[in-house]
């Protein structure tokens, strides 16, 4: 007789539920939310144990990665189809969602979402903070130019390392003002002191990966996008074709069929937007500001002249995608062809 176990995880507390092939609840309760405390509970609990089930989220992947390493047989359940079935239910409560994903995984009504591993982990939280400390470098900058043009005194045009030497010079006459724009001027500096160390650190990895090194022979793409490419699909062995990348990181057009009615409609958006948006910003570069000449580029040129500048970086984003997925699988490098062979 085979068991089942469902687990509906919380900070402190986690759920179990128990139940054999039958669907006979076997034990319920609550456990404090750690690995090692789990394990024990579950080979006590959970004879001939079969699968343990457990909603995606915050605390799934060291979970998930925590239990495997204690031998059990641990799968992900998607938390979309997870949330489908379990508001079935009239009422709503931990014990029952531990119960509802009992029965999924013994019934075998579930999609199981692939756990990245830890690495990758690491490598988009280095990549996140990095993007948050340049979006606070940016709203600071902005801050800056606001409060400054309030008073008529106008930054203008200067480069990025130069806007807080500017905003100092121009309120120095305003004690009140000037006390104001050192405080930000200096939080300013701090955020970009941490920029510069997190770019050694992406550089330092860019140097030291050979499948980083081989990703930036494409054009346009750099330390970032390789990195983020490399922690957002983790294993190039998931996917059996390329152009399943693209949908992956929701680069396809979706779609609604219905009778005769068959209408494309735009990008799906779905997976990671910090990887899409690094894409379409490769893409940009590529077409704007790459200037030697690539299959890639003239195709991309073309399309931007016949749909537009939007829609052709998409584009060109999603073939992106597929280039570096077939780069890492492969082992090889971007192909480069003659300008004379584009024109």
């Amino acid at each position: 007789m085979g068991t089942f176990v469902g687990l509906d995880v919380s900070l402190k507390e986690t759920a179990v539920c128990v139940v054999g092939d039958d669907g006979t609840r076997l034990f319920e309760g609550k456990v404090a939310t750690d690995p090692a405390g789990l394990a024990r509970l579950i080979r006590k609990r959970a004879p001939d144990l079969v699968r343990v089930g457990l909603e995606s989220g915050a605390t799934s992947a060291w979970l998930t990665h925590a239990l495997t390493a204690e031998g059990l047989p641990v799968v992900c359940l998607d938390a979309r189809h997870a949330q489908a079935v379990l508001s079935m239910r009239p009422n709503k409560s931990d014990p029952g969602d531990a119960r509802g994903l009992a029965e999924m995984v013994r019934v075998g009504w579930f999609r199981a979402v692939r756990v990245k591993s830890l690495n990758s982990h690491e490598r988009k939280a280095l990549l996140i903070s990095r993007s948050q400390f340049v979006e606070m470098r940016v709203r600071i900058d902005n801050q800056l130019r606001g409060i400054l043009k309030t008073f008529g005194l106008v930054i203008g045009a200067c480069g990025r390392g130069q806007i807080g030497r500017r905003a100092s010079e121009l309120a120095e006459k305003r004690p009140e003002l000037d006390r104001i724009v050192a405080a930000m001027v200096t939080v300013r500096d701090s955020v970009t002191e941490q920029i510069a160390a997190l770019d050694r650190v992406i550089r330092q990895l860019a140097r030291s990966d050979e499948t980083m090194r081989r990703l930036m022979s494409v054009p346009g793409v750099g330390p970032v996008v390789s990195l983020a490419f490399l922690a957002t699909i983790d294993d190039p062995e998931r996917f059996s074709r390329a152009r399943d990348v693209g949908a992956y990181i929701g680069l396809t057009p979706t779609r609604y069929q219905s009778g005769e009615l068959d209408v494309a409609g735009r990008i799906s958006k779905c997976g990671d937007g910090f990887m899409r948006t690094c894409l379409y910003e490769a893409a940009g570069v590529l077409l704007t500001k790459v200037r030697r000449w690539s299959a890639l580029k003239a195709w991309g040129v073309r399309l931007m002249k016949r749909v537009g500048a939007k829609k052709a970086k998409v584009a060109v984003a999603r073939k992106l995608a597929i280039i570096l997925f077939r780069i890492w699988k492969d082992g090889t490098e971007f192909q480069w062809t003659r300008e004379a062979a584009m024109a």
